[in-house]
């Protein structure tokens, strides 16, 4: 019988209030949060439950934000009995979640994780001046489609495929006068819609090589073991185990396309998996499971509700 896989949210799941109420209800969960708020010499937590959202919202919060949800998820689940080891087949995480699922893992310690994703942040964010790089989802147009729009609408600058979410949703990024003409591009090829992106800085895309470079250093200075389960690797979408790989694919995953419906159909086709579980806040991942692949059964786990639900069907 295959187990189901674990996936980890990326940004724009943040949301003030996340974690509250694991952390009134578990201790396993407010030491997470008090570790990730030492490791960081910021209240983190603090900003997690109160806000306010615009100082959430930085990347450098809202990185280590979601995977310390997500990892109290996980040592909540550990503590009633349920651990990643012996219940995942595979983990998987969507950009910044690939971090929350090395960790949930064993590849990272906490503290190691909640750094490299306030570095991964604050590199991200200083790659790109602020107003010179966008980011848009194109929805209703394949993926193919919206390659040869993003080449036609560089015209010598950078327009990448970010992220391929879904059938029917792929994420641009680069400098923000070429992601404008891919709009333009997208909708008289007959897109959907063509949504321009609430983000501070052009993910994902060849702009952010000096993040690249900022996380191959920080990435060389820390402790990695072999993750308890294999990862399906964003930029891979194919499972791997090895640490230097694992380093490797996190340096290139800076400015590769996140392949998530890649990713999920190896899962569900290659992989045996019937179940996917999305550890931390919010469902975006648990929505695009199910544009993926209408069979798997797809289930988020991010508040105490959430996580006696889950036990309570497990016994």
């Amino acid at each position: 019988m295959t187990k189901p896989a674990f996936t980890f949210p990326g940004q724009g799941s943040q949301a003030v209030g996340m974690g509250h109420d694991l952390a009134q209800a578990y201790p396993e969960a407010r030491a997470v949060f008090e570790e990730v708020d030492d490791a960081l010499g910021v209240a983190l937590s603090k900003i997690m439950f109160e806000g306010p959202e615009d100082t959430l919202r930085l990347t450098e919060n809202a990185q280590p934000a979601l995977m310390a949800a997500s990892i109290a998820v996980v040592r909540v689940l550990e503590a009633k009995g349920v651990s990643v080891a012996d219940t995942a087949s595979f983990v998987a995480g969507h950009s910044l979640g690939e971090y929350s699922a090395l960790c949930a893992a064993g590849t990272f310690s906490l503290s190691d994780t909640a750094r490299l994703l306030q570095t991964r942040g604050r590199a991200m964010q200083q790659a790109v001046p602020v107003g010179q790089g966008a980011m848009a989802a194109i929805l209703g147009l394949d993926m193919d489609a919206v390659r040869e729009i993003a080449a036609s609408a560089a015209e010598g600058s950078v327009c990448d495929v970010a992220n391929d979410n879904s059938p029917g949703q792929v994420v641009i990024s680069g400098d923000a006068s070429a992601v404008e003409r891919a709009m333009e591009l997208a909708k008289a090829r007959g897109a959907k819609r063509a949504l321009s992106l609430p983000v501070s800085a052009p993910f994902h895309c060849a702009l952010m090589e000096p993040a690249a470079e900022a996380m191959e250093a920080a990435l060389a200075m820390v402790d990695m073991k072999a993750p308890a389960v294999p990862l399906v690797a964003n930029v891979l979408a194919t499972p791997i185990t090895d640490p230097a790989e694992i380093r490797r694919r996190l340096v290139e995953q800076v400015i590769g396309m996140v392949r998530w419906t890649e990713s999920v159909t190896w899962l569900t086709a290659e992989g045996g998996v019937t179940e996917l579980y999305e550890l931390g806040t919010g469902k975006v991942l648990t929505g695009l499971a199910k544009r993926i692949n209408k069979d798997v059964a797809a289930q988020a786990i991010g508040t105490q509700a959430d996580i006696e639900a889950f036990l309570a069907a497990r016994n």
